[in-house]
């Protein structure tokens, strides 16, 4: 393909997975492909990388599409600048629109969970000529608001939200690097729908996303003598792996941006998404129980008018395509046969 190198490939039965990489918005942005037919694009949150996406680029490839799944800017092998100020939604689009560009497309789906959402919801925004459709897992779309986002996230004499306490260099990343394999081990489960289970059945909950001040994010997550069904050792390796190889600085970039991104995007307030759009979430998703979550999804078909369904499955926590990868398979493919 024009503008690709291969580096290599991965073989997760039944499909061949190939690595390869593009250099998009000046930056080098490594991704898995697999399957040929029309583009889907994958976009991970934090912290994850393209391997959060295996299940879907096996279930897209075999239903006759060609799916990338991105190693997101500051993730993975793709190019990690260390300026947080080149991490904003502007650049994070311009990533994904360069890699569709290079790859010979002119046109793709873009599918994204949690921060990788954000970044889908936005490229449907900017670049409807490019991303014919949309669908977001977690992460329902938010129109700009009146407030700068920060000023506008709980904290308390004891506790503030996590993406305050992700605001100062260097803090989170002592903290998630100190120790991996226990930062991805919390997180993952953390998370999920089975924390969420057993918090229900006695296990001490804590309020959505709060880190206390003298402490970290991982005093109210868990470390499991055992890891659930849909996640393996091998699975936590692979994040091992990649994440003590790039760190987490990148990632926790993103976070750094959330009020430049709102003075960017300024001239898009009040502006809807104009693609076709589909929203899955779990039920016991933390995400839900952020601040003004439940009203966003609410209000998805006004900010979304062209939304094609909203589903909400029972039982699943944050890491959605992972916990429940059939059912998000099913419809991410019912959304796309579609269009």
């Amino acid at each position: 393909m024009q503008g690709l190198g291969v580096a290599g490939s991965t073989a997760l039965s039944p499909i061949t997975i190939e690595h390869r990489s593009a250099v998009a918005n000046g930056t080098r942005i490594h991704y898995a492909e697999a399957g040929d037919g029309p583009l889907v694009v994958l976009c991970h949150g934090f912290p994850e990388c393209w391997y959060s996406w295996r299940e879907q680029l096996n279930a897209l490839a075999g239903a006759g599409f060609r799916a990338v799944a991105l190693d997101m800017r500051g993730y993975g092998a793709s190019d990690r600048p260390t300026d947080p100020s080149l991490y904003t939604l502007l650049h994070l689009v311009a990533d994904v629109a360069g890699v569709v560009a290079a790859s010979g497309s002119s046109s793709a789906a873009v599918v994204g969970h949690d921060w990788g959402a954000v970044v889908a919801w936005h490229a449907a925004l900017l670049r409807p000529d490019l991303f014919r459709a949309v669908a977001a897992l977690s992460v329902p779309y938010r129109p700009r608001g009146k407030t700068r986002p920060t000023l506008a996230m709980p904290r308390n004499d004891s506790e503030r939200f996590y993406q305050l306490y992700f605001q100062e260099p260097g803090v989170a990343e002592a903290e998630l690097e100190r120790d991996v394999r226990r930062t991805m081990r919390g997180i993952l489960v953390g998370l999920s729908g089975d924390r969420a289970v057993a918090d229900r059945q006695g296990s001490r909950p804590t309020a959505a996303g709060m880190v206390p001040r003298k402490g970290g994010l991982l005093d109210h997550l868990p470390d499991p003598a055992r890891l659930p069904g849909w996640l393996t050792e091998q699975d936590v390796d692979y994040y091992v792996g990649e994440f003590t190889r790039s760190g987490f600085a990148g990632g926790l970039n993103w976070y750094r941006n959330i009020d430049r991104n709102w003075e960017l995007l300024a001239a898009w307030a009040g502006a809807k998404i104009p693609v076709p759009a589909l929203f899955v979430t779990g039920a016991l998703d933390p995400v839900l129980a952020f601040a003004g979550v439940e009203q966003a999804v609410a209000a998805l078909q006004t900010s979304v008018p062209l939304l094609r369904a909203s589903l909400i499955i029972p039982g699943a926590g944050h890491w959605i395509q992972q916990e429940r990868a059939a059912e998000v398979n099913s419809a991410l493919l019912e959304f796309l046969r579609a269009l």
